[in-house]
C-alpha cells in the first residue's frame, strides 16, 4: 500500500514541527483519565493521545506517518543495519545490534524526498546496492510522476519510473542522479496494473540459469497485467556502472484473483504483486547458495473490481524452482503468510552478513531479517481514527529471521500430506516424515533483549472446566513478554476446545489469545479489547486469526499431538504473537483503562489443555534511547 500523497517539508521544519507536537502531547497527555470511560476520542485536542498506545520497543519516526519499510542495507564500510520506511520521503535509522535505533538524520528526517524532475509527485519503495556506484551505497527507487495508481483503475503511463541516487555519507542523503530513470518505463505494450517497489539482489542460481557473469546484480519489479494476473518483472545489471538494466521478462505471473490450493495456507495471488524481496535460504539463515524465496505483499484477493477499494491485502511468502526454456520463469513449489494480521503489509528484509556488528557481538551466521510494516488505521480504512489526537500513525513489527526450518519425527499421515500447503516432505521413513517450511521467529538479539529483563515463572495448570484464571503475578505495566508451551490430548482434534491466554485484562477490558482444533488456528480476539471502541469510530474490534497446523508427532516412541509454544509480546498498543517458529500475527490492542494489565489463563471448557513453562518478562526495552 503506497501513501496517496508524499510531504516535501524541509528537514528544519520537520524538526519543529515534530518537537512542537511532542510538547503538546506532554501536556494534554495528563488531561486523560484513564480510569474512567473514554469519551470520543476524535474530541480531545491534537497530539493528546500521543503516548497512550504508543509502543516502546518498535521502529517508527518520532511523529508522523509511517508507510512502508524498504531500502535495508547493511553499510560494509561500517557494519551498521540500516532500516529505512517511507516517511515524507525515504527516511532510515541504524543499528548495531537489532534492539537500539538511532535516527540517521535529526526528527527522522527523510534521506531523500521527492520533487525531482523524475519524481515530481513522489518517493516510492527502493532498495539499496550497499557497494554501487563510485562503491558508495546506491539507491534504485520507483519515482511517481502521476497519482493515483491503482490496480482497479486504468495506469497512467509514465507514472512510475525507477530512479538512481547515491549517498556520500553514511546513508544520511541519497543525492539523486542528474539524469533520467534507469529504468523509464514498463515493459512495451503491456497493459499493466503497477510498476514498482525494485528490489536488488544477487543470485548464483539466477546467474547459471540466464549465463550471467558472477555477482551480477537483478532487479525485481511487481505490479501486474489488467484482466490477466499478478506479476514479477525481472532484470538484469548491463554495466559495471549500474545505469542500464537489460529486461529478461514476467519471470513470475499468476491468473487474476486465483489462491496457493484452496487459499488456507497461503491467502490469494489477488490481482496486483507489491513490495517482492527475493532472496536465498538454508536451515542456518541466508545462504547465497539456498533455495530462492520470496516474500510479497498481494493486493484485492478474494474481492470484485471496485474501484479504489484496497481492504484486502496478503503477506505472503512462496519458494520455488527456476528455470530457462528459453525464458527464465520462477515456479512456486511452497507458499505461506509472512504475517496473518490484518494490518500487516509490505515487507522488505536485507541480508544481514556475518561480519555486521550485530551478527558479531552475537555470533550469528549470514541471516535475512525481514521487518513487517504495521498500518495504524487499516490502510487509511479505519475511517474515524483519531490521527491528529494521536500524531503518529503505524509502525514496524520486531525485526524477524527467516530460514528453512524442520518439523522432524512427524507421523506420516493425512495431516502431513496435504498438497498446496506451507510445509513440504523432505525425509520420510518408518511411520514418520520429517517436514520443511519457512522459519520465522524474531531475530535472535530482539528475543534476547525482551526476555533479558525481570522475570518469573507462573505455575504450570492443566483446565478442563471454562473461565479465565488470574496469574499469581501479573506485569504492572502494558510493556511485557511472555512465552509458554500449550499441551493437548488427541482428542483435542475433535472437541470445540478454545485454550490459551487474556492479556490486557481487567473487569472491563481484555484480549484473548487462543488455539482451536475446528479450524486448526490462533485466534486473537479484540471484541472487548478496548472500550474506546465503543465510543470511536476507527478504533477497530475485528478478530484476527491465522492458521497453524500442530501435526501428530513422534515423541520417545510415543504418538502425541505438536505442543503449542507461543511468544507474546505486548508492547503498549501493539501485540504480536510467534508459534512454534513458523508462525507470525502482529495487531493492535489498544486498551484504555489504566489497570488493564492482567494476564489470566482461558479456556472454554470442552476438552482439556496442560500450560507449562511460562514465563512473563515485565518491562521491554527502550528503542531509542537518543530520542527525547
Amino acid at each position: 500500500m503506497k501513501l496517496s500523497k508524499i510531504c516535501t517539508m524541509k528537514l528544519s521544519t520537520a524538526v519543529t514541527v515534530g518537537l512542537a507536537h511532542r510538547a503538546l502531547a506532554v501536556n494534554h497527555q495528563s488531561q486523560i483519565d484513564y480510569n474512567s470511560a473514554p469519551p470520543n476520542l476524535s474530541t480531545l485536542s491534537n497530539a493528546s493521545l500521543f503516548d497512550t498506545w504508543r509502543p516502546r520497543a518498535h521502529l517508527l519516526p518520532p511523529s508522523g506517518k509511517l508507510g512502508d519499510p524498504c531500502a535495508h542495507y547493511t553499510d560494509p564500510k561500517t557494519g551498521l543495519f540500516h532500516v529505512g520506511w517511507l516517511h515524507n520521503g525515504i527516511s532510515a535509522s541504524t543499528t548495531d545490534d537489532l534492539v537500539t535505533y538511532k535516527d540517521l538524520n535529526p526528527d527522522g528526517g527523510p534521506s531523500i524526498i521527492a520533487g525531482g524532475k523524475n519524481d515530481p509527485v513522489a518517493v516510492f519503495d527502493g532498495s539499496v546496492i550497499p557497494s554501487g556506484i563510485d562503491g558508495m551505497p546506491t539507491l534504485i527507487y520507483t519515482s511517481v510522476s502521476y497519482l493515483p495508481i491503482h490496480w482497479s483503475i486504468p495506469y497512467t503511463r509514465g507514472s512510475e519510473t525507477q530512479s538512481l541516487a547515491v549517498s556520500y555519507d553514511g546513508g544520511r542523503n541519497f543525492t539523486k542522479l542528474n539524469q533520467g530513470p534507469a529504468i523509464p518505463a514498463p515493459p512495451f505494450a503491456v497493459n499493466i496494473t503497477a510498476f514498482r517497489d525494485p528490489y536488488a539482489f544477487q543470485s548464483p542460481i539466477l546467474d547459471k540459469s540466464v549465463n550471467s557473469t558472477e555477482g551480477t546484480w537483478y532487479i525485481t519489479i511487481t505490479g501486474g497485467v489488467h484482466d490477466v494476473g499478478p506479476c514479477s518483472f525481472l532484470y538484469r545489471q548491463h554495466d559495471a556502472g549500474f545505469q542500464y538494466w537489460e529486461y529478461l521478462g514476467q519471470w513470475w505471473n499468476e491468473p487474476v484473483n486465483t489462491t496457493w490450493g484452496n487459499g488456507d495456507w497461503a491467502g490469494g495471488w489477488g490481482f496486483n504483486f507489491e513490495v517482492g524481496n527475493v532472496f536465498s535460504l538454508n536451515s542456518e539463515g541466508y545462504s547465497k547458495d539456498g533455495e530462492i524465496f520470496m516474500t510479497l505483499g498481494t493486493e484485492g484477493s478474494d474481492q470484485p473490481i471496485v474501484p479504489q477499494v484496497s481492504s484486502i491485502h496478503n503477506m505472503l511468502w512462496v519458494s520455488g524452482n527456476v528455470t530457462n526454456d528459453g525464458s527464465v520463469t520462477f515456479k512456486p513449489t511452497m507458499a505461506g503468510v509472512l504475517d496473518w494480521g490484518l494490518s500487516g503489509y509490505a515487507a522488505a528484509g536485507q541480508l544481514l552478513p556475518a561480519n555486521s556488528q550485530a551478527s558479531k557481538k552475537s555470533g550469528a551466521p549470514d541471516r535475512f531479517i525481514s521487518t513487517v510494516w504495521l498500518t495504524g488505521d487499516l490502510f487509511e480504512l479505519a475511517k474515524g481514527f483519531p490521527t491528529a489526537q494521536q500524531n503518529w500513525t503505524g509502525a514496524l513489527l520486531l525485526p524477524r529471521e527467516l530460514n528453512i526450518r524442520t518439523i522432524p519425527n512427524v507421523v506420516d499421515n493425512k495431516l502431513a500430506r496435504e498438497e498446496f500447503t506451507s510445509w513440504r516432505v523432505s525425509h520420510e521413513g518408518a511411520g514418520q516424515v520429517d517436514l520443511e517450511t519457512m522459519g520465522i521467529s524474531l531475530a535472535r538479539e530482539t528475543y534476547s533483549a525482551l526476555t533479558s529483563g525481570p522475570s518469573f515463572v507462573e505455575s504450570g495448570k492443566t483446565l478442563s472446566k471454562a473461565g479465565s484464571v488470574p496469574f499469581n503475578i501479573s506485569p504492572s505495566s502494558k510493556f511485557f513478554a511472555m512465552t509458554a508451551n500449550i499441551s493437548f490430548p488427541a482428542s483435542a482434534r475433535d472437541s470445540g476446545i478454545q485454550a490459551g491466554f487474556q492479556v490486557l485484562s481487567s473487569g472491563l477490558e481484555a484480549t484473548t489469545i487462543y488455539y482451536q482444533f475446528s479450524n486448526e488456528s490462533i485466534i486473537v480476539d479484540r471484541s472487548n479489547t478496548s472500550a474506546a471502541s465503543k465510543t470511536t469510530h476507527g478504533i477497530l474490534s475485528d478478530n484476527e486469526a491465522g492458521r497453524l497446523r500442530l501435526f501428530d508427532v513422534l515423541e520417545n516412541g510415543k504418538e502425541k499431538v505438536e505442543t503449542l509454544e507461543l511468544t507474546v509480546v505486548v508492547d503498549n498498543g501493539i501485540l504480536e504473537v510467534y508459534a512454534n517458529g513458523r508462525f507470525a500475527l502482529g495487531t493492535w490492542a489498544r486498551s484504555w483503562y489504566a489497570n488493564s494489565t492482567e494476564i489470566k489463563f482461558f479456556h472454554n471448557g470442552e476438552g482439556e489443555a496442560t500450560f507449562g513453562d511460562v514465563t512473563l518478562f515485565e518491562g521491554l526495552y527502550d528503542a531509542w534511547p537518543q530520542r527525547k
